[in-house]
């Protein structure tokens, strides 16, 4: 019995009762965070000198040509990555996986050295599309090894897609050392939007364009989490749903690795978070999953920009920490709840 025909009782789909009064706080954090986010950084943007055009006429320019397309690329991200996360999850039925731990996003990284080596010239668009190639060959390799890896865990699929991605990273850090790129190759890779600005942000939409993706085929992700024969049954053409799916987290990971870098962890504890409150139909959650998404990389941008000002820590470094602490509590969760 393999990883993918093995049903796994947490993709499930599980009732929960309506707490439409997280959804409203989910929402309200999300609009407060984000006005907020136009108002932070070292230079003087408020509601009074944007009014009033500021000490030297600036403050209008830097909201529309830095702090709204930041703050606009920053939802985007969180709300991309954690719709990611949720398909990837519905794809292996595991809980515990998304591209940071299943070796897409080291696949998409090589594909960027790739086309630093062979195709220096080439626009960031090219670029993007040479990553999300690799990152779909990489979300195949890896859903093709997990057939043939007897699970007995819900933690060794993770533990799979972690060595897998290791493997890769160590071949692209080899190369990329050899080659004098590493530093080349970390600027890329570092998830950090400092550089966000009008003009350098918007390949984002494409990512916003896949959740759409998402949301219109959320019921058959929801089919195919309960295995191929049942969703076969259902006459879901599983294969194609799959595609459809692998083609998403991989143009997502792509388009979010050459705009902002790889920010760990936000597609493996949103959509688990969002689990606990409303349970597992993509249909209900993909929206939580998104907002949640949002108003995470939202509030651990804010702290990046804010502990140390005015330098700024790398986003990547934050959302690491939170994501860690919060992955821990549900791998503890988990495993206390099984005994």
């Amino acid at each position: 019995m393999t990883a993918l025909d093995r049903p796994l009782t947490s993709t499930l789909p599980r009732a929960r009762p309506g707490r439409a009064w997280v959804g409203v706080l989910a929402g309200v954090l999300l609009v407060v965070l984000a006005a907020t986010s136009l108002f932070v950084g070292v230079s003087d943007v408020s509601p009074v000198s944007v009014l009033t055009g500021g000490p030297d006429g600036d403050a209008a320019f830097l909201l529309v040509a830095s702090r709204i397309p930041r703050t606009v690329a920053i939802v985007l991200v969180g709300a991309s990555l954690g719709i990611a996360g949720l398909i990837m999850q519905m794809l292996v039925r595991n809980k515990f996986v998304e591209p940071g731990t299943t070796g897409v996003s080291e696949f998409a990284t090589l594909g960027m050295l790739v086309t630093m080596v062979f195709l220096p010239g080439l626009p960031v668009v090219g670029k993007m599309g040479v990553a999300a190639a690799f990152g779909l060959f990489g979300t195949w390799v890896f859903l093709r090894v997990v057939r043939f890896v007897p699970v007995r865990q819900l933690v060794l699929v993770p533990l799979v897609g972690i060595m897998l991605g290791g493997v890769v990273g160590a071949v692209t850090t080899f190369f990329a050392y050899r080659l004098d790129l590493l530093q080349s190759l970390g600027q890329w890779s570092q998830g950090s939007f400092a550089t966000i600005m009008a003009g350098r942000y918007e390949f984002l939409w494409i990512a916003g364009l896949m959740v759409v993706v998402a949301w219109v085929a959320a019921d058959r992700f929801s089919v195919i989490g309960l295995g191929e024969e049942f969703a076969t049954n259902l006459g879901l053409d599983y294969r194609r749903v799959v595609a459809v799916g692998m083609v998403v987290v991989a143009v997502i990971t792509a388009a979010v690795l050459v705009t902002a870098g790889m920010i760990p962890f936000l597609g493996l504890v949103v959509p688990n978070v969002v689990s606990l409150v409303i349970g597992d139909n993509v249909r209900r959650s993909i929206s939580w999953v998104a907002g949640l998404g949002a108003v995470l990389v939202l509030a651990c941008d804010l702290v990046a920009r804010t502990v140390r000002m005015p330098y700024e820590i790398p986003l990547s470094v934050v959302v690491g920490v939170v994501g860690a602490a919060l992955f821990l509590w549900l791998l503890l969760r988990r495993r206390s709840r099984a005994r």
